[in-house]
Protein backbone atom coordinates (compact mmCIF):
# COMPACT_ATOMS: atom_id res chain seq x y z
CA UNK A 1 0.00 0.00 0.00
CA UNK A 2 1.35 3.46 -0.76
CA UNK A 3 0.94 5.83 1.68
CA UNK A 4 0.45 9.86 0.82
CA UNK A 5 2.33 12.62 3.20
CA UNK A 6 -0.51 14.51 4.42
CA UNK A 7 -0.41 17.58 6.81
CA UNK A 8 2.50 19.02 8.29
CA UNK A 9 2.12 16.76 11.53
CA UNK A 10 3.56 14.12 9.49
CA UNK A 11 0.68 12.15 9.69
CA UNK A 12 -0.77 9.77 6.64
CA UNK A 13 -3.79 10.68 4.85
CA UNK A 14 -6.08 7.47 4.17
CA UNK A 15 -9.12 5.69 6.16
CA UNK A 16 -9.86 5.48 8.98
CA UNK A 17 -8.91 2.21 9.64
CA UNK A 18 -5.58 2.93 8.23
CA UNK A 19 -5.30 5.48 11.04
CA UNK A 20 -6.21 2.63 13.65
CA UNK A 21 -3.47 0.83 12.71
CA UNK A 22 -0.99 3.69 13.04
CA UNK A 23 -2.16 4.15 16.32
CA UNK A 24 -2.24 1.15 17.73
CA UNK A 25 1.33 0.87 16.29
CA UNK A 26 2.65 3.86 18.18
CA UNK A 27 1.09 2.79 21.49
CA UNK A 28 2.23 -1.23 21.31
CA UNK A 29 4.84 -1.56 19.65
CA UNK A 30 6.60 -5.34 19.12
CA UNK A 31 3.69 -8.04 18.16
CA UNK A 32 3.76 -9.99 15.41
CA UNK A 33 -0.22 -9.35 14.83
CA UNK A 34 0.04 -5.63 16.37
CA UNK A 35 -1.62 -4.49 13.10
CA UNK A 36 -4.86 -6.50 12.82
CA UNK A 37 -5.65 -7.51 16.43
CA UNK A 38 -7.92 -4.55 17.35
CA UNK A 39 -9.46 -4.12 14.25
CA UNK A 40 -13.30 -4.56 13.58
CA UNK A 41 -14.33 -7.84 12.26
CA UNK A 42 -15.27 -8.28 8.54
CA UNK A 43 -19.08 -8.74 7.35
CA UNK A 44 -18.96 -10.14 3.95
CA UNK A 45 -21.61 -8.33 1.88
CA UNK A 46 -21.91 -11.58 -0.04
CA UNK A 47 -22.26 -14.08 2.31
CA UNK A 48 -24.49 -14.80 4.96
CA UNK A 49 -23.26 -14.80 8.38
CA UNK A 50 -23.44 -19.08 9.30
CA UNK A 51 -25.93 -20.09 12.21
CA UNK A 52 -24.22 -21.20 15.51
CA UNK A 53 -26.15 -24.38 15.12
CA UNK A 54 -25.37 -24.82 11.43
CA UNK A 55 -21.49 -23.94 12.63
CA UNK A 56 -21.36 -26.57 16.13
CA UNK A 57 -22.58 -29.10 13.49
CA UNK A 58 -19.54 -28.90 11.07
CA UNK A 59 -17.60 -30.58 13.93
CA UNK A 60 -20.27 -32.95 14.63
CA UNK A 61 -18.50 -36.11 13.00
CA UNK A 62 -15.70 -36.15 14.40
CA UNK A 63 -14.64 -38.55 17.09
CA UNK A 64 -11.41 -38.33 18.99
CA UNK A 65 -11.87 -41.59 20.17
CA UNK A 66 -14.12 -43.77 17.35
CA UNK A 67 -15.97 -46.58 18.82
CA UNK A 68 -14.97 -45.66 22.23
CA UNK A 69 -18.17 -45.22 23.28
CA UNK A 70 -19.88 -48.70 22.37
CA UNK A 71 -16.80 -50.23 24.17
CA UNK A 72 -17.61 -48.48 27.08
CA UNK A 73 -21.61 -49.41 26.39
CA UNK A 74 -20.32 -52.82 25.86
CA UNK A 75 -18.57 -53.27 29.51
CA UNK A 76 -21.31 -51.53 31.37
CA UNK A 77 -24.12 -53.84 30.30
CA UNK A 78 -24.92 -56.25 32.63
CA UNK A 79 -25.30 -59.88 31.88
CA UNK A 80 -27.28 -62.76 34.19
CA UNK A 81 -25.37 -66.24 34.73
CA UNK A 82 -27.31 -69.27 33.64
CA UNK A 83 -29.13 -70.79 37.07
CA UNK A 84 -28.42 -74.23 37.59
CA UNK A 85 -31.76 -76.26 38.27
CA UNK A 86 -32.68 -78.14 41.32
CA UNK A 87 -33.58 -81.89 41.24
CA UNK A 88 -37.00 -81.44 41.93
CA UNK A 89 -37.48 -78.36 39.11
CA UNK A 90 -35.44 -81.20 36.50
CA UNK A 91 -37.61 -83.79 37.44
CA UNK A 92 -40.83 -80.87 36.81
CA UNK A 93 -39.16 -80.09 33.24
CA UNK A 94 -38.37 -83.31 32.29
CA UNK A 95 -42.43 -84.20 32.75
CA UNK A 96 -43.70 -81.17 30.89
CA UNK A 97 -41.17 -82.48 28.13
CA UNK A 98 -42.44 -85.99 28.51
CA UNK A 99 -46.36 -84.07 27.84
CA UNK A 100 -45.21 -81.93 24.98
CA UNK A 101 -43.83 -85.83 23.20
CA UNK A 102 -47.48 -87.02 23.70
CA UNK A 103 -49.13 -83.84 22.34
CA UNK A 104 -46.48 -83.14 19.65
CA UNK A 105 -49.18 -83.99 16.83
CA UNK A 106 -51.51 -81.25 18.25
CA UNK A 107 -48.56 -78.89 17.94
CA UNK A 108 -49.89 -76.90 20.86
CA UNK A 109 -48.75 -73.25 22.12
CA UNK A 110 -46.41 -72.61 24.78
CA UNK A 111 -44.17 -70.18 26.33
CA UNK A 112 -40.93 -71.56 26.97
CA UNK A 113 -38.31 -69.49 29.24
CA UNK A 114 -34.61 -70.14 28.29
CA UNK A 115 -31.25 -68.83 29.06
CA UNK A 116 -30.14 -67.12 25.68
CA UNK A 117 -25.84 -67.10 25.94
CA UNK A 118 -24.75 -63.48 24.91
CA UNK A 119 -22.28 -62.98 21.83
CA UNK A 120 -19.93 -60.82 23.32
CA UNK A 121 -19.31 -61.40 26.47
CA UNK A 122 -19.71 -64.11 29.71
CA UNK A 123 -23.18 -64.68 30.64
CA UNK A 124 -26.33 -63.99 29.30
CA UNK A 125 -30.10 -63.06 29.99
CA UNK A 126 -33.43 -65.09 30.19
CA UNK A 127 -35.90 -64.97 27.04
CA UNK A 128 -39.32 -65.98 26.95
CA UNK A 129 -40.31 -67.22 23.45
CA UNK A 130 -44.04 -67.69 23.00
CA UNK A 131 -45.64 -69.96 19.99
CA UNK A 132 -46.12 -73.20 18.67
CA UNK A 133 -44.03 -76.33 18.73
CA UNK A 134 -42.84 -78.38 15.59
CA UNK A 135 -40.55 -80.55 17.29
CA UNK A 136 -37.87 -82.01 20.07
CA UNK A 137 -34.78 -83.31 18.72
CA UNK A 138 -33.32 -85.22 21.30
CA UNK A 139 -30.51 -86.46 19.25
CA UNK A 140 -29.63 -82.79 19.03
CA UNK A 141 -31.10 -81.90 22.09
CA UNK A 142 -33.60 -78.85 20.48
CA UNK A 143 -36.75 -78.12 21.05
CA UNK A 144 -37.96 -76.57 17.21
CA UNK A 145 -40.52 -74.24 17.51
CA UNK A 146 -42.74 -73.48 14.19
CA UNK A 147 -41.16 -69.82 13.27
CA UNK A 148 -37.78 -71.64 13.51
CA UNK A 149 -36.35 -70.94 16.39
CA UNK A 150 -34.12 -73.43 18.32
CA UNK A 151 -33.91 -73.80 21.53
CA UNK A 152 -31.38 -75.61 23.14
CA UNK A 153 -32.78 -78.35 26.04
CA UNK A 154 -30.45 -77.30 28.76
CA UNK A 155 -30.66 -74.01 28.42
CA UNK A 156 -34.85 -74.40 29.14
CA UNK A 157 -36.15 -72.97 32.62
CA UNK A 158 -39.06 -73.23 32.69
CA UNK A 159 -42.21 -74.07 30.03
CA UNK A 160 -45.72 -72.77 30.49
CA UNK A 161 -49.11 -73.62 28.79
CA UNK A 162 -52.28 -74.83 28.78
CA UNK A 163 -51.34 -78.16 26.71
CA UNK A 164 -50.06 -79.03 30.87
CA UNK A 165 -53.31 -78.91 32.34
CA UNK A 166 -54.04 -81.30 30.35
CA UNK A 167 -51.10 -83.64 31.44
CA UNK A 168 -51.06 -82.83 35.10
CA UNK A 169 -54.87 -83.51 35.53
CA UNK A 170 -55.00 -87.07 34.77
Amino acid sequence: MVRQQGSAMGRSAGTAQENEVDRLKEEEPGGKYDDIINLPHHVSKKHPRMPMKNRAAQFAPFAALSGYGEAIREVTRITETKRELGESDREELDRKLACLQDHLAEHPEITVTYFLQDSQKEGGKYVDVSGRIRKIDLYYGLLVMEDGTKIRLEDILDLSGDVFNSCFDE
